[in-house]
This record gives structure tokens, C-alpha cells and sequence, in this order.
């Protein structure tokens, strides 16, 4: 199963982008023998349409179009429900086993996602109560789905 990190928004050069490309590499080296076979980054652009809900329904259409056939798709919302790490890899690994060919974490723009997109996801978390800049957020996305693998493969990276 691919992972796959979708995001609004374009990652400038930084330690944000950096830190996103080193759990990626990390995914892909460990993941290959648990049978998570790639980890990809994919970004639209923001949505210029004035009104904000017409914004995250132009996003939701890009977004659509980059998620492939038979996706799993975990929506990250403020208004998600919160899950601890080992129910998140454990969540993961159902997908995998029942032979889901994509995971897909998708964030949303300075507007959040179009509530009908987020109806349609197999889930909807949320990193806590707090607001975060997509930017950490794709960071934090990153290490959860690297921590995921090495919660699934026995790694000691998760330590409880």
C-alpha cells in the first residue's frame, strides 16, 4: 500500500519541507518490508476564489482528482475525532491487509476542507483542539505515518 500526504498549499525550501522529505525517505526504506511501498508528496495550489466556500470546493475537485482509485482517505480537521498512535497504525494496517492500494492523508488550505469532501473520508482526525499552519501540520502528518510503520513493523521508534 501507497502512503500518500496531500496538502493545499505549496511547501516553501525550509526545515519544514526538509523535516517532510527525511520522514519520507525514513517511510519508504523501512517500509517496503511491511508492505508500505511508498510515500509520496502531493500539493495544489490554493483555490483564488473570493468566497471561502467556493475556495474549498475548488480545492475538494483538485483534491479528488489526485487521489487514486480505492484510496483510503483520512481527512485532518479540527473537528476530527482524535485517535492515540497505536489505533492510527493499527487503523493503517487494516487498510493494508485488506489490500487498500492507497493511504492518503489530506490537508486542507488557510479555509480547512469542503465539509462534503470530509463526509466521503474513511476518517476524519484531528491533531488535538489547537490550530496548526498546514505547514507543521504536513510535518506532523509525516511522522505520524512514519511512526505508524515502525509501530506496525516492531521498530523501537514508539516507545510507550
Amino acid at each position: 500500500m501507497k502512503l500518500l500526504l496531500v496538502g493545499v498549499g505549496r511547501l516553501k525550501s525550509g526545515p519544514e519541507r526538509e523535516l517532510v522529505a527525511r520522514y519520507a525517505e525514513r517511510c519508504a526504506g523501512g517500509g517496503r518490508k511491511i508492505g508500505l511501498t511508498a510515500f509520496d508528496l502531493r500539493e495544489i495550489d490554493e483555490s483564488r476564489a473570493r468566497r471561502p466556500d467556493d475556495r474549498k470546493a475548488e480545492e475538494a475537485q483538485a483534491l479528488r482528482a489526485l487521489l487514486p482509485a480505492g484510496a483510503r482517505v483520512i481527512c485532518l480537521d479540527e473537528r476530527g475525532r482524535t485517535m492515540d498512535s497505536e489505533a492510527f497504525a493499527a487503523r493503517i494496517g487494516e487498510w493494508r491487509d485488506a489490500a487498500a492500494p492507497t493511504c492518503a492523508v489530506v490537508i486542507g488550505g488557510p479555509d480547512g476542507l469542503d465539509p462534503e469532501f470530509c463526509t466521503r473520508a474513511d476518517l476524519v482526525l484531528a491533531f488535538g483542539a489547537l490550530t496548526w499552519p498546514h505547514q507543521l501540520v504536513r510535518v506532523l502528518a509525516a511522522e505520524q505515518l512514519f511512526r505508524a510503520m515502525t509501530i506496525l513493523s516492531g521498530h523501537p521508534y514508539h516507545r510507550v
